[in-house]
C-alpha cells in the first residue's frame, strides 16, 4: 500500500493526485481527465469515464517539423477537449505515466500550470478494479486563449546542452544502462529510431527513469527515496542547473517531473532532441 501523497515529503505534493481523488472528481466540471499513452490504441479499449484522449503523435507534435504544436494548435486542442484556463487538467497513461508526464510537460510550455498527474497511472486504476468506459466523451468547445509557447525555462536545445557542457552543468541520462554504455542503440524490444552512434553525453549521470517509481503499482517513490537515488547516489544538487535527456524526450519528461515537482529542483530542463539528435550530430562529444 502506497504512502499517501501528502505524507511522502514532496516539495510540490499538489502536482500529484491519487486514484481516490480522481474517482471523487469524475463528474467535477472543473476537472478534465486526459489519458495519454505510448500505445495510442489503448484508450479505445477502455479508459476512466469522462477522460479525453490526447495522442502525443497527432495532438502534441507538429506534423511536419520536429517540434511541438504552435500556440494556435494548443488553443485548438484545449478548445476541442472543452478546457478553459480555470480547468484543472489531470494526466494519466500507460508505462508508469511516462507519456502522461510528457503531455504534462508540453502543456507547461504553454503555461497551463493548473495541471496534475494521477499517481500510478492507468495500471493502478485497472488493478484497483475501478470503473472504465469505452465511450469517447464530447464536451462543449471552449474559447481558449494561450500565451505564446515559452520553451526557455523547461526545454533545452542542442546549443543549450553544448553551453551547459562548457559550464560542467548537471546532466541526467534516463535511458537504460545499455543505451548509456553504447552497447545498445535503443530500448530493449523497440526499433532503432535513428541514432548513428551509441553512448552518452559527457559527464551525464545514468539514472534510468523507472527507478523513480514503485514497480508494483507505478506510484512515485517517496521524497526520501528519490533524494537517495538522485542526490546521494548520483550527487545531483537540487540547486544546480540540470538537463535531463533520453532518446526522444519522453522518458526524460518523467524524470523532469520527479526532479522539479517532487524533489524541488529549481532549474531543470528537458532536452527533447535527446539521443536521436545528439547521436547523429557531427562533431559533438560522446562518451562510452
Amino acid at each position: 500500500m502506497a504512502t499517501p501523497i501528502e505524507q511522502r515529503g514532496y516539495t510540490h505534493p499538489d502536482a500529484l493526485v491519487s486514484t481516490d481523488w480522481v474517482e471523487q472528481h469524475l463528474t467535477d466540471p472543473k476537472v478534465r481527465l486526459i489519458e495519454s499513452n505510448e500505445d495510442t490504441l489503448l484508450y479505445s479499449s477502455g479508459h476512466i469515464p469522462g477522460a479525453v484522449h490526447v495522442d502525443w503523435t497527432s495532438d502534441l507534435n507538429d506534423q511536419i517539423r520536429r517540434d511541438y504544436i504552435t500556440r494556435a494548435g494548443f488553443e485548438a486542442l484545449m478548445s476541442k477537449i472543452g478546457a478553459t484556463k480555470d480547468t484543472t487538467v489531470v494526466f494519466y497513461g500507460d508505462k508508469n505515466n511516462w507519456w502522461a508526464c510528457y503531455a504534462f510537460w508540453v502543456f507547461q510550455l504553454f503555461g497551463h500550470t493548473n495541471a496534475k498527474v494521477m499517481d500510478g497511472g492507468r495500471v493502478k486504476w485497472l488493478k484497483e478494479n475501478r470503473a472504465t468506459s469505452k465511450d469517447a466523451p464530447a464536451y462543449p468547445k471552449t474559447d481558449y486563449t494561450s500565451s505564446e509557447r515559452n520553451d526557455a525555462p523547461i526545454r533545452a536545445f542542442r546549443e543549450d546542452v553544448l553551453a551547459h557542457l562548457k559550464k560542467q552543468g548537471q546532466l541526467v541520462d534516463v535511458r537504460s544502462p545499455e543505451e548509456y554504455a553504447g552497447t545498445r542503440m535503443h530500448m530493449p524490444d523497440y526499433p532503432n529510431e535513428g541514432a548513428l552512434r551509441g553512448g552518452h553525453i559527457p559527464g551525464a549521470k545514468s539514472v534510468p527513469w523507472a527507478k523513480a517509481i514503485n514497480p508494483e503499482d507505478g506510484t512515485f517513490k517517496t521524497a526520501a527515496e528519490l533524494k537517495t537515488l538522485y542526490c546521494e547516489d548520483n550527487k545531483l544538487s537540487p540547486a544546480g542547473e540540470t538537463i535531463a535527456y533520453c532518446r526522444i524526450g519522453e522518458r526524460s519528461s518523467h524524470t523532469w517531473f520527479a526532479l522539479k515537482y517532487l524533489l524541488g529542483f529549481t532549474n531543470i530542463r528537458n532536452y527533447d532532441g535527446s539521443w536521436t539528435e545528439w547521436g547523429n550530430l557531427v562533431n559533438v562529444p560522446i562518451e562510452k
